[in-house]
């Protein structure tokens, strides 16, 4: 089995752009004409999302998993180094990539997350309550995953074409692949205890609405080395709320960086 993956053209180095929980690839079609202009766009889906199979085994769904597929994709591109960009569950498995195979990235651009920088009070307190929401969505099915309150569904700020592209993709999660996520990667999706150890020029575009991620914002930069932060008026889809913003921001980044 393979991660869906689609490729782009544009100029400069391929970026892999990876998305979060209940989302999709339309995550990032709203930024993809600014993005390639500096770099080729590689949008992936995640396991039991949008065009992405739903393994049985649980081993896919880890999130060392996830580096070892990124890295499969990067040779099939045929390069040593790239980009990398995550949003959410997404920044949580590229910072885990940066982190594993820093000589592979030239630079990383994430958004916030949570589930990155979770200490291990959230840790234990995820763990529960994920194990216990992939029981429901594996009895209630796609109903209950409409009930998730971070459905696309349940989105309020976003622009009405963004909104509508993610619900047709939303419209493609599979439940078994959505409770395994929540099963197995979610819960042991934090770097917290390795942030240190970043190695390559980092950008967070944060979203500084999300007050719950302030304090992860926080933390990250007290702890961090490589790291720049550009703070946005937006929420926690920072990339669709504010796209033009995000946009300048992670295209400045990017092309100011040494290829």
């Amino acid at each position: 089995m393979k991660l869906h993956c689609d490729v782009y053209e544009g100029q400069g180095p391929f970026l892999l752009l990876v998305h979060g929980v209940l989302s999709g690839r339309a995550q990032w079609h709203s930024n993809l004409a600014a993005l390639q202009r500096i770099a080729r766009p590689v949008v992936i889906e995640l396991w039991g999302h949008g065009r992405s199979p739903s393994p049985e085994d649980s081993a896919p769904y880890q999130p060392a998993a996830y580096v070892r597929a990124f890295e499969e994709i990067r040779a099939a591109c045929g390069v040593e180094r790239w980009f990398v960009c995550g949003q959410s569950l997404g920044a949580a498995l590229t910072l885990r990539y940066v982190l594993d195979r820093p000589e592979r990235c030239i630079a990383h651009v994430f958004t916030n997350s949570v589930s990155a920088l979770g200490d291990s009070e959230w840790v234990a307190r995820t763990r529960a309550a994920a194990a216990s929401l992939a029981d429901a969505i594996e009895q209630g099915g796609k109903q209950l995953i409409e009930r998730i309150p971070i459905h696309p569904a349940r989105a309020t700020r976003l622009p009405p074409a963004a909104h509508r592209a993610l619900l047709e993709d939303a419209a493609l999660l599979d439940p078994r692949g959505v409770a395994r996520t929540f099963r197995y990667t979610v819960p042991n999706s934090s770097v917290r205890e390795r942030a240190a150890e970043n190695q390559v020029r980092t950008l967070l575009v944060c979203g500084e609405r999300e007050t719950r991620f302030r304090p992860h914002r926080e933390f990250a930069e007290r702890t961090m080395p490589h790291l720049e932060v550009v703070g946005i008026d937006a929420g926690h889809a920072v990339n669709l709320e504010a796209g033009e913003a995000f946009d300048a921001a992670v295209c400045e980044f990017l092309a100011s960086d040494p290829v």
